[in-house]
């Protein structure tokens, strides 16, 4: 997706310009904008507080950030997110090789604004199921090409196996033992624990015991039940998705944190969830990081019908523009990044260009390699499923930056050189296979519901345990 509005090509030319002045000139050059008429004062009141090191903390200052709507509020904004991004990590941006793996779309919940799930009886016939050994099979070949980390999310299958959740996670483990497994969101513990019989507590130190290393905070969308009942009736409930977060964090298990935007919520909605993962974040100290993720609109259930109602008050965003991208992830920076030090920019979601933009206002991470993304694609997202490690440090070093390959728990894997030609990186060889894959060879979510030997019929049977 091409960005070429006056306010990117702003945001790229300040930071081209930040680069070349020490710290105390940029500091200077930010302090004579929001001395500036122009600049709204409760914006720039805020700003000021949060590079003096004082929290964001009250509704009332994230909506000084959040309301930023002239080019100069968002200049300000940006230009002090990028500040307090070099503050709290340096010039490192961050990625991890790792391999999606969404093993079923077959949901028992509909939710408004997701494309990717089926439900058992969709007449549609396009439910699938990837079996346990498929599962591994797919972990294996990812480890092989130098992946560190399968994420692990699907739908809600009904009639599961209660084991199902155990046994993938021991059936990769015991294959390979040093893959981390990042999986299950907090709506997927949930319904596990469930079918265990079991309380979150005690399923999650199960699912701990056979191996699992991290739990991806999706499900999260916006923290606010009203604004949940109405996306997505049925789904978690906030109390519920916070007990998950929180349970994980006493037992030792590191999540994200996400939130869903630009469809129907207002900008009090994002405030107060900003400040619950705040005030989690101050207690817990379990997130690893926070991911902003725009609303893909194009396949949405509830975009579809709004545009087709003609009912008052129906109407459903088409997504975030690329101006409220930009605020909501400086507004991170400033809101969170004293709590919550890693902020990512998602290329699958915002496309290079985007992500490249908004690693210049305050985020200073790129997520991974994916290999597969069947949940974007579904809903209608044009930027793909997989990027070579090459192509993501080649966007780092577009905005000169010094590309760095982490592990799932934000530890360094390695450190390259900002100006290194990619043709002499010393480890080449290492990922040739993953470097020279072409995104056919993973396959993909069209491909895999259509594909009659993980078609779903009416129910996953149970998998045996020790692959």
């Amino acid at each position: 997706m091409r960005r070429s509005s006056s306010f990117l090509r702003l945001v790229r030319f300040s930071s081209t310009c930040a680069r070349s002045e020490n710290r105390a000139a940029r500091e200077r050059r930010l302090d004579g904008i929001l001395s500036s008429p122009s600049v709204a004062p409760g914006l720039a009141r805020t700003l000021r507080r949060s590079l003096e090191g004082a929290r964001v903390d009250s509704v009332e200052q994230v909506l000084h950030l959040l309301s930023a709507s002239s080019d100069e509020d968002r200049h300000a904004l940006s230009l002090a997110a990028d500040l307090l991004r070099e503050e709290q990590c340096g010039d490192r941006v961050s990625y991890v090789v790792n391999r999606n793996i969404n093993f079923t779309n077959v949901c028992v919940k509909r939710c408004g604004f997701c494309a990717f799930s089926r439900s058992a009886r969709s007449t549609k016939a396009e439910g699938y199921v990837l079996p346990v050994d498929e599962i591994v099979a797919r972990a294996l070949s990812a480890k092989q090409l130098g992946a560190t980390e399968v994420c692990i999310q699907a739908g809600l299958l009904p009639k599961m196996d209660a084991a199902l959740y155990v046994n993938i996670v021991k059936s990769i483990k015991d294959n390979a033992p040093d893959l981390h497994i990042h999986a299950f969101s907090p709506e997927e513990v949930l319904y596990g624990a469930k079918l265990n019989k079991s309380t979150i507590r005690e399923f999650l130190l199960e699912l701990r015991h056979a191996g699992l290393g991290s739990l991806p905070g999706t499900s999260a969308e916006i923290l606010d039940q009203p604004l949940r009942n109405r996306i997505s009736p049925g789904r978690i409930p906030v109390s519920k998705w916070v007990e998950v977060v929180r349970t994980a964090h006493e037992l030792g298990i590191a999540t994200t944190s996400t939130m869903m935007y630009g469809h129907v919520e207002s900008k009090e909605h994002v405030a107060a969830h900003l400040l619950l993962l705040q005030n989690t974040q101050r207690e817990t100290r379990g997130f690893t990081e926070f991911v902003p993720l725009s609303f893909v609109h194009t396949e949405a259930p509830m975009f579809l019908a709004s545009v087709a109602s003609s009912e008052e008050g129906s109407g459903v965003q088409a997504g975030p523009s690329e101006k409220e991208r930009l605020v909501v992830h400086a507004a991170a920076r400033v809101v969170l990044g004293a709590d919550i030090r890693n902020i990512q920019a998602s290329w699958v979601k915002e496309g290079c260009e985007g992500a490249q933009a908004i690693l210049q206002a305050g985020a200073n991470d790129i997520g991974g390699t994916l290999m597969n993304e069947s949940i974007s694609t579904a809903a209608g997202s044009k930027h793909g499923q997989f990027m070579r490690p090459s192509e993501l440090r080649e966007l780092v070093r577009g905005v000169r930056r010094v590309p760095v390959q982490r592990t799932t728990l934000y530890e360094t894997v390695r450190e390259y050189k900002m100006d290194q030609d990619e043709t002499q990186q010393a480890d080449t060889q290492s990922f040739a296979a993953l470097e020279s894959a072409q995104t056919g060879s993973f396959g993909t979510f069209h491909d895999m519901i259509k594909d009659e030997r993980f078609a779903y019929r009416t129910a996953l049977k149970p998998a045996p345990s020790g692959h």
